[in-house]
């Protein structure tokens, strides 16, 4: 089920396990994970896109095998927050996995995240060409840990 709001997908998710952060490109999908506290987002890998059946069975063989309990996919609004091609194609992306996924899913806005990426991989001295093959799953990494951040506050706070 797709959950608007974080506090809605909280309430939906199993106790003790994992969550997978996905940030959709057009050509890639970057993908992180959590631990099973909902503390550390881990950038794991990026997978090249193909078809949308090939895409999701990768992403599911990855959630079956690491026990995921939820999913959290990178929502990229505009900077004024409305949403364009590229939003809209996330949220179509969401609903067709959906249909193959039973886990709770979710948005969190991902405005920044490739900046904050690429600044982070340009600081530590990463090579032009590193930093192509982990953008995508660094980004991933930055948005599932956005979504651990909130759910941490509404836990404590």
């Amino acid at each position: 089920m797709i959950y608007e709001d974080i506090e809605t997908f909280a309430a939906a998710l199993p106790p003790r396990r994992a969550l997978i952060g996905l940030d959709l490109g057009t050509k890639t999908i970057g993908v992180a994970l959590s631990d099973t506290l909902h503390c550390i987002a881990t950038p794991t890998l990026t997978v090249k896109r193909k078809k949308f059946g090939v895409d999701a069975q990768a992403l599911l063989a990855l959630i079956s095998e690491r026990n995921i309990g939820g999913v959290v996919l990178g929502l990229p609004r505009n900077m004024d927050g409305s949403e364009g091609p590229r939003a809209q194609s996330t949220r179509a992306f969401a609903r067709n996995f959906e249909r193959l996924c039973a886990l709770p899913i979710t948005y969190w806005d991902e405005r920044l995240s490739t900046v904050a990426a690429e600044r982070v991989l340009l600081e530590a001295d990463t090579s032009r060409a590193r930093r192509a093959e982990v953008i995508d799953h660094v980004a991933a990494g930055y948005i599932l840990q956005g979504a651990l951040d909130r759910l941490a506050h509404m836990r404590n706070g």
